[in-house]
């Protein structure tokens, strides 16, 4: 169950790593880096900015799997390389004209606590690092990279009351 209301959430902004994968990073023999998308999250996203919420991504590395996800999935603020998240955090305020209770964030680990920690809803997942639960309003039910992300989804666009508006035509 989650802490906070989220009916106010116009932005949902996601680290990568063990968020929207499961958290491994693979590399070929040529040093050619690959990361695992769970389709259904990709989906989830897209019924997000369908129902007219924004999107975006903040990770620490930075890698063109990612940015070729990112372009696929539409999503509009991407920033990778991110050692301290506050910066493009704040940047995507501004350019929003957003605030904090307008803002959901997804993450997995410390270098995520600080932005957890200022948002309107902060999620992550079930296999997160400890420490950072007891600062989260959710944590999901399944890992990253394994549908976590689209249950994020689900629940926004549930709680927002766009789900039926959003899904009507699958039913």
């Amino acid at each position: 169950m989650i802490k906070k209301s989220i009916e106010n959430i116009k932005l949902l902004l996601l680290d990568v790593d063990g968020i929207l994968t499961d958290g491994r990073i693979i590399y070929d023999n040529n040093g050619v880096e690959s990361k695992a998308f769970h389709v259904r999250d990709g989906h989830g996203l897209k019924l997000l900015q369908r129902a007219g919420f924004k999107v975006g991504i903040i990770t620490g590395r930075e890698s063109q799997v990612v940015a070729h996800r990112a372009q696929e999935l539409g999503i509009e603020f991407v920033y990778q390389g991110a050692k301290n998240k506050m910066i493009p955090y704040e940047e995507i305020l501004k350019k929003t004209g957003l605030c904090d209770s307008q803002v959901a964030y997804a993450g997995d680990d410390l270098i995520d606590l600080p932005v957890l920690r200022r948002v309107g809803c902060a999620f992550t997942v079930a296999d997160a690092v400890s420490d950072i639960k007891p600062y989260v309003d959710y944590i999901t039910s399944l890992p990253g990279g394994c549908g976590a992300v689209r249950e994020i989804c689900d629940l926004l666009l549930r709680q927002s009351g766009k789900w039926d508006e959003v899904t009507s035509r699958y039913f």
